[in-house]
């Protein structure tokens, strides 16, 4: 069997034969082995100064890999680091971090990292494999989050070879797993928590490697971080112009009000905005017609996944296909893009939106012979046209779209009264409760719940504090709330915890809508097997027809750009990066002008 996965040998004769710096999936990666930096960072970037950011809620807890309790903001990105660091101008390339190479097997079945002998944790002790395989017991462990057992399934032993050589062999061929391991893994000394079970190291700062630690923690309201003066790191080619700032600092705030009214004041200086209402009315006044305050929107070719009103399929009520599209069909984008959104979004029609892996059209090619091949009966449906959101782009009209929803909800045995209200053949009411944490996805439901209650059913909005929704949402207590399904480049194992049917039983997965179809779980299956980029563009097309005929969101919609605010005195790398989230990118490669 071919291997598709590239390896870049080192170029310095003296290393083993089977050293590699780096893994990509389907290609070379971009970079050789003795590359200097990245290309979208400033590899001369000022060091010093503090930053202040925004956090939003409260926290009470220091460990971010367990169910239970809000970790402080910042830990997981300034603090734990994997062993390899993925690029954001490619797919899906890794490269040595706290690895210094990695072998991955020729028959696929495993990978060996040998640990950069300069490692170490901030309090001295050098990183050795005892501390990669004690993270991965600790994660995939029933005292973790359900999310890492899942990502690492298919794990069968970690075996540790010498001090600083850990290898993971898999049950099977998996196409991603070497590189989830390598950029999903983040390791942490054995010495944190000093013996107290994992779901119990909550308040105990981690003991990491990567550029800061803790400075000061006040629970709820503030958290900052001091960066390391020697951290080890500090020369490799995946950290230089990165982690510039001598203190960061997170403030948190109890709603969106307070936090754009905390930015304008002053008290931190960077926001990423997701309210189209703040970008277009609230990002103005004195400070920015001075120039202190800069807004800019910065283009990205990110995958945009999907956002939308997640249907809770574990309720009786939104079981029936047919019930769900007619809920879909009451939702208005193109008046709301118009009234409430200034136009700046575009309608999010596919889980795999902008890029090639969104379904088109009819099945055809790779994509066809792939569902012609399922072993699990397919509706007919899926070998036609695609399911498109519903439109009220003249000609066509909310009204119509809301008759067709009574048709189907008719058929799906729901019919309005003469007292106005959709009720069963019981008699029973159509009811149901939208859940949030904020008023800027409030204003989204609004004009949805008001084209419902055209169509006879109740809706009862509640919005309550992002800890009570956390946590509804781990045990999966909603009817509809908004959800996002992101997706990378090169998706893989995450999907199985966004749409198995073992996901949807486990609580603080990613199936909020409680998907169970067993076909789903067998093109997943395909995907992470794939062996080519177009191999997998085909399997990632069959997923998206499935899940769009299963009607299983209410879709939103998405922007192809981060919307940023900063303070003047901050600076960027004139080059952007292709595939990047925004507060990651900021944390990275800003700076502060000298």
């Amino acid at each position: 069997m071919s291997v598709w996965i590239a390896l870049v040998p080192l170029a310095v004769a003296a290393m083993p034969a089977h050293a590699a710096p780096a893994l990509a999936w389907g290609a070379e990666p971009r970079y050789p082995a003795d590359f200097s930096h990245f290309d979208y960072v400033n590899p001369d970037a000022p060091r010093g100064g503090s930053v202040n950011r925004d956090g939003f809620g409260s926290f009470d807890k220091l460990n971010p890999f367990t169910l239970r309790g809000i970790a402080g903001a910042g830990l997981g990105e300034l603090m734990f680091e994997t062993l390899g660091d993925q690029s954001w101008d490619e797919p899906f390339s890794v490269y040595g971090l706290l690895a210094e190479d990695m072998d991955f097997a020729a028959d696929q079945l495993s990978i060996t990292f040998r640990l950069n002998p300069a490692a170490k944790f901030w309090n001295g002790d050098a990183v050795l494999a005892e501390d990669v395989r004690h993270s991965f017991d600790m994660l995939t462990s029933k005292l973790a989050h359900p999310r890492y057992s899942q990502y690492f399934a298919d794990v069968g032993r970690v075996t540790v070879v010498s001090e600083r050589e850990v290898r993971f062999d898999f049950k099977q061929r998996n196409q991603e797993l070497h590189l989830i391991l390598a950029t999903g893994l983040p390791i942490f000394s054995r010495k944190w928590g000093d013996g107290l079970p994992f779901d119990q190291v909550a308040l105990q700062e981690p003991i990491t490697s990567g550029p800061y630690r803790l400075e000061s923690v006040n629970f709820g309201k503030e958290i900052r971080f001091r960066r390391l003066p020697d951290y080890w790191g500090e020369k490799l080619p995946v950290r230089r112009g990165m982690f510039n700032f001598e203190r960061m600092t997170f403030k948190y705030f109890k709603d969106e009000t307070a936090r754009l009214e905390g930015f304008k004041a002053g008290e931190y200086d960077w926001i990423y905005e997701n309210s189209a209402k703040n970008w277009a009315r609230g990002h103005n006044g004195r400070r920015y017609s001075s120039g202190e305050l800069i807004k800019k929107s910065f283009p990205h070719s990110n995958v945009a996944g999907m956002q939308g009103f997640a249907m809770n399929m574990r309720r009786p009520l939104f079981q029936d296909m047919r019930v769900r599209k007619a809920l879909t069909l009451a939702f208005d984008f193109e008046w709301m893009n118009r009234q409430v959104f200034f136009g700046q979004y575009t309608r999010t029609a596919s889980y795999f939106a902008n890029s090639p892996m969104a379904a088109q059209g009819k099945p055809e090619g790779a994509e066809l012979a792939l569902l012609d091949s399922l072993k699990e009966p397919l509706d007919p449906a899926v070998f036609g046209e695609v399911p498109l959101p519903p439109v009220t782009t003249a000609p066509a009209s909310l009204r119509d779209n809301l008759r067709q929803a009574l048709v189907l909800l008719k058929e799906a045995g729901w019919e309005v009264r003469e007292d106005g209200k959709l009720r069963n053949a019981a008699g029973d009411p159509f009811h149901f409760e939208v859940l949030s944490y904020s008023a800027a996805l409030e204003r989204i439901a609004v004009p949805w719940v008001r084209n419902l209650g055209r169509l006879g059913i109740g809706v009862s909005l509640r919005t309550t504090d992002p800890a009570l929704f956390q946590r509804r949402l781990d045990t999966f207590d909603f009817d509809v709330t908004t959800h996002s399904f992101a997706m990378s480049s090169t998706p893989g194992n995450e999907l199985f915890q966004m749409f198995s049917t073992g996901a949807a039983d486990q609580h603080g997965s990613e199936n909020m809508p409680g998907i169970r179809n067993p076909v789903l779980e067998e093109i997943i299956d395909r995907l992470v097997r794939s062996r080519s980029r177009p191999e997998l563009e085909a399997a990632a097309r069959a997923l998206d027809r499935v899940l769009r005929h299963g009607w299983y969101l209410v879709p939103h919609f998405h922007l192809a750009t981060h919307r940023v605010a900063s303070a003047d005195h901050l600076a960027y790398p004139e080059k952007l990066p292709t595939y990047y989230a925004a507060q990651p990118w900021m944390s990275r490669t800003w700076w502060i002008k000298p």
